[in-house]
């Protein structure tokens, strides 16, 4: 997982309260069990106006020109800015692998699922939670400038507008430290690998029939 400690980031905003899961990866996507390759997807049943299979050609798709995804200046967006209770729906870990693979690294909202909120930073995306007036003030903020910007501080949980108005967030110590440090759940035990291994050395001494040798 790629580490995280700062993002200046094009900021995309998304006004709809409530975008669940199914919107942001639809299930007809749900096959494959890699992380990769789920960016063209992302909100796909709102991005295209014909409906998705997998292993079309997106390029022959026809595109809605009004989503905000579509936009040309939103291309590069890392930072989406959304609305309260973002991730609701199914537990999918796949709405947080499209969003990473289109290039989000935070998602700004009120408020989130709880499933999504956990599955965010188990796939190194930081899901900041600010109050309804600063989100308000926030959307003027990218309506007035399509170009607008802000600085996510991570090591001291700080939101940084261009102006230099700052937002304090807050997030859980541990993981904290899994972000700065680029720690998924299997990264965490690699980090006792030695411990495994001298257990599974131990144990095929003590116990040999478990790993197919006789005495």
């Amino acid at each position: 997982m790629k580490k995280f400690e700062t993002v200046h980031g094009l900021v995309m905003p998304l006004d709809r309260p409530h975008v669940d899961t199914d919107a942001i990866i639809p299930k007809q996507y749900l096959k494959s069990v890699k992380r990769s390759g789920f960016g063209p997807n992302l909100f796909d049943d709102w991005r295209y106006l014909d409906p998705g299979e997998p292993g079309q050609d997106h390029s022959r798709r026809r595109v809605n020109p009004d989503f905000v995804l579509n936009h040309p200046h939103y291309r590069d967006a890392e930072i989406l800015l959304g609305r309260e209770n973002f991730g609701c729906g199914s537990s999918r870990e796949h709405a947080v692998w499209a969003l990473e693979d289109h290039g989000f690294r935070v998602v700004i909202a009120p408020s989130f699922a709880d499933i999504f909120h956990s599955n965010c930073f188990k796939n190194g995306v930081l899901p900041i939670v600010l109050d309804t007036e600063i989100i308000d003030r926030l959307f003027e903020e990218v309506a007035a400038n399509k170009g607008h910007r802000l600085m996510v501080d991570l090591p001291n949980q700080l939101v940084i507008a261009p102006d230099g108005e700052q937002y304090p967030f807050e997030v859980d110590g541990f993981r904290k430290h899994c972000l700065l440090n680029g720690l998924d759940d299997i990264g965490l035990t690699l980090q006792h690998a030695d411990e495994i291994r001298a257990y599974e050395e131990r144990r095929r001494q003590e116990a040999p029939w478990l790993f197919g040798q006789v005495q």
